[in-house]
């Protein structure tokens, strides 16, 4: 895997363990608008990830 890659991977990793952390909070204000926008910030990780997986897997074939 290529550093990149091994980066955006722990990246990832990271900002989903801290979305976890925020997420178990219950009360409504300002710290669940901030898990929502970490929730967001690790889907288009997630997502840029899967696509840049797919770019090197393409390039290699």
């Amino acid at each position: 895997m290529s550093k990149t890659i091994q980066r955006t991977a722990a990246a990832t990793a990271l900002a989903f363990v801290a979305a976890l952390t925020l997420s178990a909070c219950e009360e409504e204000g300002p710290a669940e608008q901030v898990g929502e926008s970490i929730d967001n910030s690790v889907e288009e990780l997630g997502d840029a990830v899967e696509e840049a997986g797919d770019d090197v897997k393409d390039a290699t074939n």
